[in-house]
């Protein structure tokens, strides 16, 4: 009696612990930073320890499946676009006016020279599909309780990540940070949200800071100057002839 009581007591401070499917959790708080669609204007700055550079860009986006980012600054690499179109994507190059489209072999290189790689724009839809999802903790990330996930690959999933984990802000259901692991279990790289603020009709975190583990002071923010979300984007939009238009 002792033995089941011990055990009753586990199953119902579980469940007063995590009350929520780590699913339905992780799902609410992507919704909540994209929305179905979204149009407006962002800064990419990336720090080194040799140099800082910022791009500020215009980007359109469908969900997690349809994308067009525009460079606007600085001048030289203005007019250079990328276009991401389920699992695929593509650069288009203003000053030699080609189109480049990035093969599964350079998936994990830096895009645009960031630390953001090209799976981070073409992999992200598949975190419910090819991930196991269980919350493992509630802690604290800048001072604000959240839900810990853990994502763990499933067999055979076409994933470049050994491991994830993902925190959720309990009082909105924001992203807090992630963490990103390889196969050995070393942490490559970490990303922390930051600056809740109204953009558009949405509270969001308006500033995403991903820190290189490896290189030793490398990062890159990104920080929303304007967002309209859930807008109507003509589907010519994410075209191969928007992407080689020359403006």
């Amino acid at each position: 009696m002792k033995t089941y009581s011990i055990i009753l007591f586990t199953f119902l401070f579980s469940i007063q612990l995590f009350p929520q499917d780590a699913y339905e959790i992780l799902k609410k708080s992507e919704d909540a930073i994209k929305g179905n669609s979204a149009y407006g204007d962002v800064e990419m700055t990336i720090i080194t320890p040799d140099y800082n550079r910022t791009l500020k860009m215009e980007s359109w986006w469908i969900g997690n499946e349809k994308a067009l980012i525009k460079v606007k600054s600085p001048r030289k690499e203005a007019g250079n676009k990328t276009l991401k179109i389920g699992n695929e994507m593509w650069n288009y190059l203003k000053n030699t006016e080609t189109t480049i489209k990035i093969p599964p072999s350079m998936m994990l290189q830096s895009w645009n020279g960031s630390d953001f790689t090209n799976d981070d724009l073409v992999r992200e839809s598949s975190l419910y599909d090819d991930y196991y999802l269980k919350i493992i903790a509630v802690e604290n990330v800048n001072d604000e309780p959240c839900w810990k996930i853990h994502l763990d690959p499933k067999p055979d999933a076409p994933v470049v990540w050994g491991k994830l984990y993902y925190w959720v802000r309990q009082s909105d259901l924001l992203p807090a940070a992630t963490e990103y692991y390889d196969e050995k279990g070393k942490l490559i790289r970490y990303m922390v949200f930051s600056d809740i603020k109204n953009v558009g009709n949405r509270v969001v975190p308006s500033e995403w800071k991903m820190v290189n583990m490896i290189k030793e002071g490398h990062s890159t923010t990104f920080k929303i100057i304007d967002m309209e979300f859930d807008i109507n984007i003509k589907d010519r939009v994410f075209s191969f002839q928007e992407l080689e238009r020359g403006n």
